[in-house]
């Protein structure tokens, strides 16, 4: 992997766990009003889940496991 693509992917990781911070502050948010529209809770749910599954792809090919 070229040193300009590790730097992609490092700032992509980066943006991508902000914006899960910013969506786990949103679903905390949106859940304690109480009156919480269900559908749109479940929609960032499902959105913080798809971040998450692609930060791991991500540090997977940033950092490999090495097997010793």
């Amino acid at each position: 992997m070229s040193e300009t693509d590790e730097k992609a992917l490092r700032m992509e990781l980066a943006q991508l766990r902000q914006e899960h911070r910013d969506l786990d502050s949103a679903v905390q948010a949106l859940a304690s009003l109480g009156s919480a529209d269900a559908l749109q809770l479940q929609r960032l749910k499902k959105k913080k889940l798809m971040i998450r599954d692609r930060i791991a792809v991500l540090e997977d090919q940033l950092f490999p496991d090495i097997i010793a």
